[in-house]
């Protein structure tokens, strides 16, 4: 059985999208790294640049999650500016932060 990576729930095998939250279902890489504070905001809008990025989760040292963006590709300009805002809030109040990034192939 698949299940899709953003809600969780269970997929026939045939499925192209799942039935609860609508999202395309295919094969999916996360990457985490870490970055420090200095330079979160500079590597999340070059990462949301990229394209093939579904989802960007941002995390302290103690694996809290601060910020989850979810990065679609109509996500630019405006839109992008309050998660832009917060980052340099959790910038201010962190010092390492560890980024996972969720990728569609």
């Amino acid at each position: 059985m698949k299940y899709c990576y953003n809600c969780g729930a269970e997929l026939p095998k045939d499925a192209e999208y799942c039935h609860k939250c609508g999202v395309a279902v295919g094969k999916v890489v996360k990457e985490e790294f870490s970055v420090k504070t200095e330079d979160l905001i500079e590597k999340v809008k070059k990462l949301l640049h990229e394209g093939n990025v579904t989802r960007i989760i941002v995390k302290d040292e103690k694996d809290k999650i601060l910020l989850e963006i979810p990065a679609t590709v109509g996500v630019i300009g405006v839109v992008l500016a309050p998660w832009l805002a917060a980052l340099g809030t959790i910038a201010a109040l962190a010092t390492n932060c560890k980024v996972t990034v969720v990728r569609r192939e």
